[in-house]
């Protein structure tokens, strides 16, 4: 049996010798070699068979500098197809690697091969690759690390050492037949049965406690962590007993600084920590759990790991100490860590909020039912769980839709993909009336023209039940200059955006019953996915695409595709 614990302790220590924060000096390789297979691992107490990357789980990391480009090449020796997406990694002008299936690419099927180009551009700091492909990427996963370029530094003092955290989840049963079960019976899916911490559950499960992960500190000394949430299907809490953290960059853009003693992070998203020892020498617990705003089932178990201090002539405690995290429903307390994330914004790292708005869109993200004949699905009432962007349950095509429409293939997308909800009413109110809740199935993307300027207003609603929704776009980032619960007032809430340092994400929580809003320049051509990133909601349809036009010039145009593209 192939044990991640032996790989995760190698790498920790090659970055714990890392003492002179010079770490992104060094050079890197620019060809990967990936290889998709099945590994046994055991959590719990039983073995199960799951797809990795090169047997590691978490996967390898990713290291480049700010505007490398590295190759990748993909093997698929699993029994399934699959599909890798470079999240938050723009490439430009280059969709043709970017990984979401049906959308930029056919899968991988077994026994084949494709090489994927990955162009790194303005992002620097924690980024992560992923399955794109079914839940795959339950456990095909890792971390990307963009550093400075080598004439730059970090915009804050070097830190002792840099420490992956990746929060997951793990299921007993294989996740291949966790998604097909859920979409036969059209139900909710089952809870995962942990949550992880660079791959183990901790102390708090059965069978666990000998492999927790551990953190070795040493007093007065600085660490960045590197937090990403690579779960399937939760936001979570994360904090460590007795410190406070530094938040300092999410989604490979920095941040002001700020000091807070709890972090909320969506599926998808990544936040980079200072953590400075300067607590007692003890055994502490770092700790996530669920952060679930809407009345849907979920894990209300407790992921750990521990931060020991390396310092000699102290007792630990006989238990390490606790962490205190936010109730589980807490949204006050998620919106307000989202809420407090401001771009740096200084000299060396400007900002470009766009402000003349060229293109305006307001759309709805619903969760919704399908009829099903005689009551016979498992959601509510005998009908099929859905999810909608303005009423629309996305529906992929039978091959992907960057090559429809690169070569012009007629009848696999349409392009009436509307800017705003064709019916308007009280989003948020409760006992909505039940013909709201049945969308139209479709694959309509939404055309934009190059360098448009964006605003795009995301309303959570409560059909069915509210839910809070982390929506990411691929191929860009954008800035988050708007955040609230309730309705969105157009005359009132853009008076109160951000539009001097708001914070620039790939990936934004909309509140449970709530809204945010979003701006971005299209000067991007492509084909680019945008999704709920809890994977049920992106599974029952709560996706759109858009097609970013090209310009022009040939600096403004999509570059051709690689020669050996998976066929459909």
């Amino acid at each position: 049996m192939k044990v991640s614990r032996i790989s995760l302790h190698l790498q920790l220590l090659g970055l714990l010798l890392a003492v002179n924060g010079s770490l992104h000096c060094q050079a890197w390789p620019a060809r990967y070699t990936f290889v998709v297979e099945n590994t046994p691992y055991k959590r719990l107490c039983t073995t199960k068979n799951i797809l990795t990357v090169n047997g590691q789980f978490p996967g390898p990391t990713l290291y480049a500098h700010k505007g490398d480009t590295i190759i990748v090449d993909v093997f698929n020796k699993a029994n399934r197809n699959i599909t890798i997406h470079w999240h938050g990694v723009a490439q430009p002008r280059y969709p043709w690697s970017d990984g979401p299936e049906y959308i930029t690419q056919c899968p991988i099927q077994p026994g084949a091969k494709f090489t994927q180009k990955i162009i790194f551009s303005k992002e620097e700091g924690t980024l992560w690759w992923h399955a794109h492909s079914e839940w795959d990427r339950a456990t095909v996963h890792g971390p990307i690390i963009i550093y400075p370029n080598k004439n730059n530094n970090y915009p804050f003092a070097k830190p002792h050492a840099e420490i992956p955290i990746i929060l997951g989840e793990w299921w007993k049963v294989d996740v291949g037949k966790l998604y097909t079960q859920a979409l036969q019976t059209g139900g909710e899916p089952n809870a995962s049965d942990a949550y992880l911490i660079n791959g183990q559950p901790g102390d708090l499960y059965p069978c666990s406690k000998s492999e927790t992960f551990k953190v070795m500190v040493d007093y007065g000394k600085t660490y960045l962590l590197r937090l990403i949430n690579s779960g399937v299907q939760e936001i979570l809490f994360f904090a460590i007993a007795n410190h406070k953290v530094t938040v300092v960059g999410t989604d490979a853009s920095y941040t002001k600084p700020f000091t807070t003693d709890y972090v909320t992070i969506s599926p998808g998203q990544t936040i980079d920590l200072l953590l400075h020892a300067n607590q007692r020498p003890n055994h502490y617990y770092m700790a996530a759990t669920a952060y679930v705003g809407g009345a849907v089932p979920y894990d209300n178990t407790t992921t750990t790991a521990l931060l020991q201090y390396t310092n000699r002539g102290y007792t630990p405690s006989s238990t390490p100490l606790f962490p205190n995290l936010p109730a589980h429903n807490d949204t006050n307390a998620s919106v307000h860590f989202s809420g407090s994330l401001r771009s740096l914004a200084d000299k060396n790292h400007p900002i470009d909020v766009p402000l003349r708005i060229t293109t305006p869109l307001f759309y709805t993200v619903s969760v919704n039912t399908f009829q099903c004949p005689n009551n016979s699905c498992a959601g509510p009432n005998g009908t099929r769980l859905a999810a909608s962007i303005n009423n629309i349950s996305f529906v992929n095509p039978s091959i992907d839709i960057l090559q429809a429409y690169y070569y012009h293939v007629n009848g696999q997308f349409g392009t009436r993909f509307p800017s705003s909800p064709p019916l308007l009413f009280n989003f948020t109110t409760q006992n909505l009336p039940l013909y709201l809740q049945t969308p139209k199935r479709g694959t309509e993307v939404k055309v934009l023209e190059y360098n448009a300027t964006v605003e795009l207003v995301f309303q959570g609603t409560n059909l069915v039940a509210g839910d809070d929704h982390p929506m990411h776009l691929h191929g860009y980032s954008f800035y988050v200059v708007g955040l609230g619960l309730g309705n969105f007032d157009k005359d009132k809430d853009p008076l109160k955006y951000n539009l001097v340092d708001p914070p620039l994400q790939n990936t934004i929580a909309v509140p449970v019953n709530g809204w945010a809003t979003i701006r971005f320049k299209a000067d991007n051509p492509g084909v680019w996915f945008m999704h709920c990133h809890l994977d049920r909601h992106m599974s029952w349809g709560m996706d759109t695409t858009f097609i970013v036009k090209n310009g022009k010039g040939p600096e403004a145009q999509i570059l051709p595709p690689p020669p050996d593209m998976p066929p459909c």
